[in-house]
């Protein structure tokens, strides 16, 4: 028996299907959200109670568990993704927002079915991507930085925004070495761009992508394929650029075209450029910060949209080590 003081809250559910769909299956949303809180849920009948030592807490899971109803409400059945989103913004205090994500719809894939910004972090990029012509995106891996921008990318080129997309990423190898690899400078980069295109296909389908690529319409090329080129009426996308140098930068930057719109994402964590050379993704950060057309949108673990264990081990490896 412990002296400690227990705070309860409360949460009636009439509806028995919407019950069963907060529970989860064998009760693995509440299994799921007590894991990250300290906190206990239990339901008897139709009320859920939420109970703990912190007050704050448990009335923050409280509130976790009455935006999850309100998806219900609008017949959307949440999802494990759904449940880390929810979890992720209570730990932000961004929950007020939790909603207002299913609320707009971004894009569609091949299939129809809706895309949507998965957390706040997402939710704000997207906001800087319609409001200003250069944006970057900063932040790890996981974060869904280059699948939204194609995602944007390809709205622009939907209505009539922008006539062409154009992804592009520097040629440095991450542990390999690209001279060993056949083909020519592109060929060998391609296999490097294979987010890219991953994202083209969820949204086009393959066959209507090549076809895109085919009539140029899409480009898809290593960065050095921009140098001398002047870029009129196109969504620019940079990948992977914290492994710019401060001169690939500058050139790449200063190929902005009238109507046009460039994306610049990059991880300042996993940075592969030789040692002593500075990053144009950082350097780029210090320089234009404060330029009002330009934005600025930092990600951390809590955006990360894979498997739970992805954010901590980020977390983990970008904790120092003690002594």
């Amino acid at each position: 028996m412990t002296d400690r003081q227990e705070f309860t809250q409360t949460l009636v559910v009439t509806n028995a299907d919407w019950l069963i769909a907060l529970l989860g299956n064998h009760d693995k949303n509440i299994q799921l959200i007590e894991s990250n809180f300290d906190v206990f849920i239990t339901n008897r009948g139709e009320v859920l109670t939420v109970s703990g030592a912190n007050e704050a807490e448990v009335a923050t899971v409280t509130q976790l568990l009455r935006e999850l109803l309100h998806l219900l409400e609008q017949h959307i059945t949440p999802q494990t993704m759904d449940i880390m989103t929810a979890i992720k913004m209570a730990k932000n205090n961004t929950l007020d927002y939790f909603f207002n994500l299913y609320e707009e719809v971004i894009g569609r894939s091949a299939e129809g079915r809706p895309i949507r910004a998965k957390n706040f972090g997402q939710q704000q990029y997207i906001r800087a991507i319609d409001k200003h012509d250069v944006v970057f995106g900063i932040g790890p891996a996981g974060t869904g930085k280059t699948f939204l921008a194609v995602v944007r990318a390809v709205q622009a080129l939907r209505e009539g925004k922008v006539k062409r997309i154009i992804l592009t990423r520097p040629a440095v190898e991450a542990g390999e070495n690209l001279g060993f690899l056949p083909g020519d400078l592109k060929e060998k980069v391609d296999p490097y761009l294979r987010p890219i295109y991953d994202a083209l296909y969820t949204i086009y389908g393959r066959e209507h992508t090549e076809r895109l690529m085919e009539r140029g319409i899409i480009e898809i090329a290593p960065l050095a394929y921009m140098r001398g080129r002047t870029l009129d009426d196109a969504f620019v996308i940079l990948d992977e650029a914290q492994n710019t140098t401060i001169a690939q930068m500058k050139m790449f930057l200063t190929r902005l075209g009238f109507g046009s719109k460039m994306i610049i994402n990059g991880d300042r964590t996993q940075i592969d450029l030789p040692r002593g050379m500075k990053s144009g993704l950082i350097d780029a950060q210090t320089k234009l910060a404060t330029l009002p057309r330009i934005a600025f949108v930092e990600f951390d673990a809590f955006d990360v949209v894979r498997h739970p264990v992805v954010a901590d081990i980020i977390k983990a490896y970008n904790t120092p080590n003690e002594a």
